[in-house]
Parts: C-alpha cells; sequence; structure tokens
C-alpha cells in the first residue's frame, strides 16, 4: 500500500502467539495438516530467504508498504485552514499526513471521541481469540503536535458556505474539507433490534464496539457449549469489513467443533444478496468451504424483524415473502448507511446506486468529491464501489494527502487510487485466508508465498499479531 518512499513499518510491539495459537482457556485445538504445512513452508522461506521481511514491506492487509508513485517532497508553506471531519483511522492518518506536508497551514480536527477504537480487532475479541483490552487506545496519543482538536461532532455540512456545525452550535469555516465522519450502524432497520440487547437472548453483533463484541462472545461461547441453531446474518447495503459476518461463521463453526457440539447444532446463513462475498472467486470458495462444514445458506433472505425475548427472527424476500424462524444464536449485521450530517447535506450522491444510502459523492479515483473541488474524503463514508476496511485506509490515505496537497498548490490532483482492500479471512484458529482484491474484484496478492485462495498460517500470524502494530503506523502518517 502507498506510503512515503523513505518509510519502512518497524514491525514492533510484542505479541506472543499461545499454544496452538489459541487465546481462550481450554479451547485450543491442534493446527488442522493445512494450516501446519503453510506454516513449515513460511518458516523454511524466512530461514531460506533474509529477503522476507522486504516481502512483507510489499503488501498486504494493511502491511504494505509500496509508494504511492511519487517521490516525497518539501512540506507546502501555505496559510489554508484544513478541518477534517472525524478522528477514526482516516481522519487521523490524514492529519498526521498533513501536520508533515503542510508548513504554517491551520490543521483542525472535529469529533467529541476520546477512545480510538481497533475495530479490525473486533472480530478476534468476538470469538474468544483476544481480549477487550487490546482493540481500545486513546485519541490524543495519536494526534500530532499544533493540529486543533475540537472535541464536538459535526452534525451539519455546508458546503457551499465552506461551513462545518456541531452539535455545540459552533460554526467552523473552512478552505479545504476532509469527510472522515465513517459511517451509520443502522440497528433501526430492523424491528425489534436494540444494539442493547447485544450479549442477552442469544443475540450477538460484532461491529457496535468494544462491548458488543465482548458480549458477542460471551454469547457465542455459551451457545458453543450447549449446540442448538445459530442464524448467521448479511444486509443487502454496503459494508464496513465485508468479510466480518464470514469471518464470525467460519469462527463459530470452529469453536462448536472444538466444544464437540457440531454434531447437535445447525449453522445457517441468510444473505439478503444473491452470494456472500462481492468478488466471485473468493464467493465460490467460502462457498465450498461452509458445504463441507455444513453451514446451510439461504439467499435473498434479508433478516428485517426480530423478536429478542422468543428468540425468533424474521427474514423478508426480495417478493415480500415472510419466514419466521427460531435461534439459540443469532449474529446481528445491521444495515448501515453514511452518517446523518452527510447523508443530509449536499455532499451526498443524489442520484445512482449510492444515492438511497447518502454516501459521500467522491471520485473513486482521486477521491475528490465531484461537485465541490475542495472537499474530500476517506473512509467508510465513501461512496465508492469497494473499500471499506482499515486497509483500504491505509492505501488511500497518502492518495488524499497527496492530491489535497496538489489542490492547495493549485494543481490537479495527481494520484489515483485503484479501490485496493484486504481481508484477512479468518477460518479457524491457525488458519485465515489472505484476500486482497480492487474496484474491479480483480484478486491483487502481494505476497509471493501466500496464495489468497489456500488457506494460510501466515495470513492468521498477520491478523493475530501483526496488523496493529502497521495500523498504528497508519494512524501516525508514518506508512
Amino acid at each position: 500500500m502507498p506510503d512515503h518512499p523513505h518509510d519502512r513499518l518497524p514491525l514492533t510491539g510484542k505479541a506472543t502467539l499461545p499454544a496452538d495459537h489459541a487465546l481462550d482457556a481450554g479451547s485450543a485445538a491442534q493446527p488442522h495438516g493445512d494450516a501446519a504445512a503453510g506454516r513449515r513452508r513460511f518458516l523454511r522461506a524466512g530461514a531460506a530467504s533474509p529477503a522476507l521481511l522486504a516481502a512483507l514491506g510489499g503488501g498486504a492487509g494493511g502491511l504494505a508498504l509500496a509508494t504511492a508513485s511519487r517521490p516525497a517532497r518539501a512540506a507546502l508553506a501555505t496559510s489554508a485552514h484544513v478541518v477534517i471531519a472525524g478522528s477514526g483511522a482516516g481522519g487521523l492518518a490524514i492529519a498526521n499526513r498533513l501536520s508533515h506536508e503542510l508548513q504554517g497551514a491551520k490543521i483542525t480536527v472535529v469529533d467529541r471521541k476520546e477512545e480510538h477504537n481497533y475495530q479490525p480487532g473486533y472480530t478476534l475479541v468476538a470469538t474468544g481469540i483476544w481480549p477487550v483490552a487490546k482493540v481500545s487506545d486513546r485519541n490524543a496519543d495519536f494526534l500530532p503536535a499544533g493540529v486543533e482538536w475540537v472535541r464536538e461532532m459535526v452534525v451539519e455540512f455546508d458546503p457551499d458556505a465552506n461551513t462545518v456545525t456541531t452539535d455545540a452550535g459552533t460554526k467552523i469555516r473552512y478552505d479545504f474539507l476532509v469527510v472522515a465522519t465513517g459511517l451509520h450502524l443502522d440497528y433501526a432497520g430492523i424491528e425489534g433490534m436494540d444494539p442493547k440487547a447485544i450479549g442477552t437472548n442469544g443475540v450477538g453483533s460484532v461491529y457496535n464496539g468494544p462491548a458488543g463484541a465482548l458480549a458477542t462472545w460471551r454469547t457465542m461461547d455459551a451457545f458453543r457449549n450447549k449446540g442448538g441453531e445459530a442464524l448467521m446474518t448479511l444486509p443487502a447495503t454496503p459494508l464496513k469489513c465485508a468479510g466480518a459476518p464470514l469471518k464470525m461463521t467460519f469462527m463459530l463453526a470452529e469453536r462448536l467443533r472444538q466444544a464437540g457440539t457440531s454434531d447437535r447444532s445447525k449453522v445457517s446463513f441468510h444473505s439478503a444478496l444473491g452470494n456472500v462475498f462481492g468478488v466471485p472467486v473468493v464467493n465460490e470458495t467460502v462457498l465450498q468451504r461452509w458445504k463441507a462444514l455444513d453451514v446451510g445458506v439461504e439467499f435473498n433472505s434479508r433478516l428485517t424483524a426480530i423478536d429478542i425475548g422468543a428468540r425468533r427472527a424474521t427474514f423478508s424476500s426480495p417478493e415480500g415473502e415472510k419466514t419466521e424462524l427460531g435461534y439459540d444464536f443469532i449474529h446481528v449485521v445491521p444495515p448501515m448507511r453514511a452518517t446523518d450530517a452527510v447523508r443530509g447535506s449536499a455532499l451526498a450522491w443524489r442520484e445512482g446506486g449510492f444515492a438511497a444510502g447518502g454516501w459521500l459523492e467522491v471520485d473513486k479515483s482521486t477521491l475528490r468529491h465531484r461537485r465541490y473541488p475542495n472537499v474530500f474524503g476517506i473512509g467508510d463514508i465513501n461512496g465508492t464501489p469497494r473499500g471499506k476496511t482499515a486497509a483500504t485506509v491505509k492505501k488511500s490515505a497518502p492518495i488524499v494527502a497527496g492530491n489535497l496537497v496538489d489542490v492547495i498548490a493549485q494543481r490537479e490532483p495527481s494520484l489515483d487510487f485503484d479501490g485496493y482492500t484486504s481481508c484477512p479471512l479468518l477460518l479457524r484458529q491457525g488458519a485465515a485466508l489472505l484476500i486482497e482484491f480492487d474496484y474491479e474484484g480483480r484478486l491483487t496478492p502481494s505476497l509471493p508465498m501466500v496464495d489468497p485462495l489456500q488457506e494460510s498460517w501466515f495470513a492468521w500470524l498477520m491478523k493475530f499479531a501483526l496488523l496493529k502494530p502497521a495500523y498504528v503506523a497508519v494512524l501516525k502518517g508514518h506508512v
């Protein structure tokens, strides 16, 4: 993924793999044959080739360190005021990059959140692999010196007046704007669903913050010890980390196997779409693996209502036919859309497939707004064909920052984004697929020793131990 050419990611931070790569006591499993063989191949390659670490610098799910196609340049002298709405991965990465690439600019980050959550770690918490403390940090630790931090939330964008308004009534004028608000988890789009119920009555949902991920694991843990009926869901909207519902399904099957309750359990995956993953070859691979695991799949089956107390879920077909099912465990994936502030503004798409969700109308290549040339977007809020992952932020942050610097300097944007995203798809403890692809759904593998469609111990190692340090480096603008 692109970065400053002189940077190389230091693989720092301690991460100890316990026996058989498991963290939860009493549930460790021996690595399956393919994963163990993959681990041996990786270790042999490491012993034989000092170039292995250099290969790690070439790509893969947040470790990629390829440059953004141009050499480093001197900071641009400017008095421009840049406002960044949001302090998630995208907002912080841009703030840190601009603090180095602009000299004399005023940079303002607007976001009340004090806690910074490592969202790629939620699936590890929700499946009992990581302790919840590993996904929470402080935003203050990642904000660069000299950047103004307004601890309020943007509730209104007025791009015609070049202003944002906060929930405290503060109106902030900008010369340039970066929208990094993230998206909205629309649990209300499922009748009867209450996020506060996650962790009770068999309800899990990996997306609802660290507490929700931990509550999901506790519910999954209770279920796997008894067995029963499990319903896994997938909505029809664009998703952040579209692989998370698949990871949860694979790991639930793994937990049932470890507990010895697979034979008295049934796992069914209900997709509101005609597939379970938008990249056809990956979709087919997942379906083949689920067939072997006896995971049933229902297509065009959208979760529309839930009776939490009765443990009953209602699914609807595109034709409006409804089916009610009981469950012992259900993984609820909410529909997702743009935040209210973006959706209700002139910045949202007005027509086309992204208009319904109110997503930010950006050019998919430059990530510059299509109608407001002093506005850019980064991260989950963007209305682009793919790319709502941390890996997408990793590759797009230097592109957004570089193109914004171009525009401040009265040049046309010079960098293009190819839609890169990455999904280390957990299969079980000690094995994962490293899926990397672009806007067109083409696989774009970056590590020569990892076949994206073959399970890999190294892909597991990346997810378990290497990607969090890489993510922190992204936040700090180092890569």
